[in-house]
């Protein structure tokens, strides 16, 4: 069974049995498919919440949940499915606007700043400008993922302003192994695919593939690519819950950056990865990787969305749409 349709599978049970947010000491967590997710997986295999609760005096039950796209990922999390979401920049911002005023759901932290690339196998493909109708962009979910705007930002600079749509027409909603297969194939209809580590570098191991452009090109740096977010009333109503998953994303981030190659081995077991551990140590040491719980660059996102009308609020800074657990650090 393809990773798009276990996805999808798992999406319609938590959506199917919807229900109130559990009382505190339960804990239900969505995430995506990725390294990008790596103090995700920490925290699950060294049952980190579980011992931040204990600290507080609270035996927490942790469940988990795997979604192949931001957009599946946040009607998980207003459906009262999963008490706390993982997905891209994008699919924060636009649950940020879409709950203000409302459910007001705001980020806890950035899991990192990981760069996405765009590859394709189409060798006319040189710059943007060289896609046509008869391509097909494969990218976690349309118009919303941090892939999908990344896309938009980069498209919008190259066709001018205005225009950050003009591509939106041949990308097709994928999850990242499923978009892997598909372009590495040669025989689907998929001749790019915007993705995220480790998926990019898998994909760029074959030599009849390659880089069209990178997301810190487009945004001016590295920037955060994903972010755990919840609602207020979570947060209000689960105080204890809510700081033993704080407590264990910083001890998460930080054990990363100190040990990244039994992070590797982490992210092997618990992903029950087959790629080559050499090869993922060497990424997760490359200086574009940088765990962090501190955002970055997410404003050129708002900014750009708030422009665009795609949210329709918009924010003064990061700290709008992040809850102040976060804000002591440096952000952007």
């Amino acid at each position: 069974m393809s990773a798009r349709v276990t996805g999808a599978l798992i999406a319609a049970a938590f959506l199917a049995s919807a229900a109130p947010a559990w009382a505190e000491g339960t804990i239900r967590i969505a995430e995506q498919y990725g390294i990008g997710y790596l103090p995700l997986h920490v925290i699950r295999d060294q049952k980190l919440i579980e011992k931040h609760g204990k600290e507080l005096g609270l035996d927490i039950q942790v469940e988990w949940a795997k979604f192949g796209g931001g957009a599946t990922v946040n009607d998980a999390l207003l459906s009262g499915s999963v008490d706390v979401a993982a997905a891209g920049v994008g699919p924060t911002l636009t649950i940020w606007d879409r709950t203000k005023g409302g459910a007001e759901v705001k980020g806890i932290a950035s899991l990192g700043s990981l760069p996405s690339f765009l590859v394709t196998n189409n060798e006319k493909v040189k710059t943007l400008k060289d896609f046509t109708k008869a391509d097909k962009i494969a990218l976690p979910s349309v118009g919303v993922s941090v892939q999908a705007r990344t896309l938009q930002i980069a498209v919008e600079k190259e066709f001018g302003v205005g225009n950050h749509k003009a591509l939106d027409d041949i990308t097709v909603s994928l999850a990242h192994p499923d978009a892997v297969a598909a372009l590495t194939s040669g025989s689907t209809e998929i001749t790019a695919h915007f993705a995220t580590p480790p998926f990019q570098y898998q994909e760029l191991q074959n030599p009849k593939i390659h880089r069209v452009l990178s997301s810190y090109d487009v945004l001016g740096g590295p920037a955060t690519g994903n972010i755990a977010y919840a609602t207020t009333k979570f947060r209000q109503d689960n105080p204890k819950t809510y700081k033993a998953f704080f407590d264990a994303l910083k001890e998460a981030t930080d054990w990363i950056n100190g040990h990244k190659e039994e992070a590797v081995d982490t992210y092997i077991r618990v992903e029950k990865s087959k790629l080559d551990r050499a090869f993922l140590i060497e990424m997760v040491k490359s200086p574009d990787f940088q765990f962090k719980i501190a955002p970055e660059r997410t404003q050129v996102f708002a900014d750009f969305l708030a422009r665009t009308g795609a949210i329709k609020n918009k924010p003064a800074s990061w700290k709008d749409y992040f809850f102040d657990d976060v804000q002591t650090a440096e952000g952007s």
